[in-house]
């Protein structure tokens, strides 16, 4: 990319007027948050001394109307997501710090699938539950639900003390809250996000969602370098949906943030799994900078060819002499199963299957669908390390 070249987009609305919401105001929808069966997560112990730190990045998670319906529990008033994620925990419970995209709001009830998604309260408990400590918000669906969505949104995942960023109530909160930084094994990791666009909704004023603008986001990784960083990802929801090949705009984005001091960018969006690669600041070619265009669906209703799984990123870093920096990385192909019992939508790890054929009891035709999704994504994925 040229180096005076800016990608479109819109600018990022900043207003002065802070308003202050009080949580339970929007629904009784937080009196069901415990509702649903918890789990214990245990995490490695964080201390001065590790040499390294590990993160998991999971896709799209999606909230199409016939996975609301199948999360419904019977003859009661709430919705049960826990036991969808129960094969895929383990893996996201060995790293340190997890990773995903809420692709959904949180606005209360009534809920809604495609176009403008909202899910119940409890579908962030159970990404919580499984081992997710950070959920992305700045995606094309963060305005389905107007204002009350996206800020309802956010005081969720507050109240479960879910981490997150790429949306904000008003430019006060962003001014405070943004870049995001979070401090691991002694080690500052800035997180950045933005999207393309809200599939043309508006974004209600003072709320703000990230979007992609070169001067505005260089203007964020300067401050996330004033603030001493010592790692900075960028997560993006970006690319042409459906297609497995990341585009000129993705390349050349992925480019300039390398250029900029990104030190990892993570893509979202396409809903298919799309290439990874290891790039270099033009100014340091001895530098590694992992990019993972797009991770496709962590779980949704889309059941056709190359969209029924995704994949799951694993990043280790090593820190020596102060330092942190990218050491390796692996992938998860996953499979989506629709119906077992209770009846939903089960998150299939490719490789836990073929050890374990017995274990999931799957029909013919779903034996055919998962080894053709694993075929597919190996093909795509060739010469970068699987998950183990």
């Amino acid at each position: 990319m040229k180096k005076n070249k800016t990608y479109l987009f819109i600018g990022l609305p900043v207003v002065s007027i802070v308003i202050t919401l009080f949580l339970y105001g929007y629904s009784d929808g937080f009196s069901k948050l415990n509702s649903s069966k918890k789990s214990t997560i245990v995490k490695k112990p964080i201390t001065l001394e590790d040499t390294s730190l590990t993160f998991f990045f999971g896709g799209d998670i999606m909230g199409h109307m016939p996975m609301i319906s199948a999360a419904k529990v019977k003859d009661e008033d709430r919705y049960e997501f826990n036991q969808w994620f129960q094969y895929i925990k383990p893996y996201i419970q060995k790293y340190d710090y997890a990773f995903a995209n809420l692709e959904v709001t949180l606005g209360g009830s009534p809920y809604s699938g495609y176009p403008q998604f909202c899910s119940p309260d409890s579908y962030a408990e159970a990404a919580k539950n499984a081992g997710f400590d950070f959920l992305i918000t700045a995606n094309n669906h963060s305005q389905d639900k107007g204002k009350k969505g996206l800020e309802r949104t956010l005081d969720v995942l507050d109240q479960l003390n879910i981490e997150h960023t790429g949306t904000f109530k008003d430019g006060a909160e962003r001014e405070k809250k943004y870049p995001f930084i979070k401090v691991i094994h002694g080690k500052k990791i800035a997180v950045l996000n933005y999207t393309y666009g809200t599939n043309g909704l508006n974004v209600v004023a003072p709320n703000i969602v990230n979007l992609i603008d070169t001067i505005q986001m260089k203007i964020d990784l300067n401050k996330a370098k004033k603030l001493t960083a010592d790692f900075i990802i960028v997560t993006l929801h970006w690319g042409a949906e459906y297609q497995r090949k990341n585009n000129k705009m993705q390349t050349d984005l992925a480019q300039w943030l390398c250029d900029q001091g990104t030190d990892a960018i993570i893509g979202m969006h396409p809903h298919v799994v799309q290439p990874m690669e290891i790039m270099h600041p033009r100014n340091d070619k001895t530098k590694n900078v992992p990019v993972a265009y797009s991770l496709g669906n962590f779980v949704s209703n889309q059941r056709e060819q190359y969209k029924d799984g995704g994949i799951a990123v694993g990043m280790n870093l090593k820190i020596e002499n102060g330092k942190i920096t990218f050491k390796d990385w692996s992938y998860l192909p996953f499979w989506v199963q629709l119906g077992g019992s209770p009846h939903g939508y089960y998150i299939i790890p490719v490789s836990d299957w073929e050890k374990n054929l017995e274990k999931y009891k799957f029909s013919d035709s779903e034996t055919q669908k998962i080894k053709t999704f694993a075929n597919d994504t190996r093909t795509l994925l060739k010469g970068i390390p699987e998950m183990k």
